[in-house]
């Protein structure tokens, strides 16, 4: 995985990873802050090509040599808005390995260990599960 310093060129990574991924049909951007170089927020709507839908949202942060996900959720769902998987760090499952990075699969108030993930990892996972 490349490695970003700043959340501007992070977040221009994300877009050509949108722009490139194969399964993505549409993507309208909702709302995208560089708040500075260390600090930002990006949430995107996507319909892939099988008509699922995928929403993204990531507060990015950057100690200076690398960009991570601070607060996050992307969450895919099929064409009828039922969830398929989700990921996110709210802190609602505390016993959790991993905690509080988790997965929810087809199920709001279930979910297993997941290790922290950024858009592009996300975006990697989904395009090679659709395809």
């Amino acid at each position: 995985m490349i490695k970003f310093s700043q959340v501007p060129t992070y977040f221009e990574a994300v877009k050509v990873k949108l722009t490139l991924c194969p399964v993505i049909r549409s993507v309208e951007i909702i709302d995208e802050r560089v708040i500075s170089p260390t600090h930002g927020y990006f949430r995107a709507k996507l319909v892939l090509s099988n008509g699922n839908i995928v929403e993204i949202s990531e507060y990015a942060v950057s100690d200076g040599n690398e960009c991570r996900s601070g607060k996050y959720r992307y969450q895919w769902m099929d064409s009828h808005n039922n969830l398929i998987k989700r990921w996110d760090n709210a802190g609602h499952f505390p016993k959790l390995e991993g905690y509080p990075h988790h997965l929810h699969v087809r199920e709001e108030t279930q979910a297993i260990p997941s290790n922290s993930l950024n858009i592009i990892e996300v975006i990697d996972v989904i395009c090679k599960e659709i395809k």
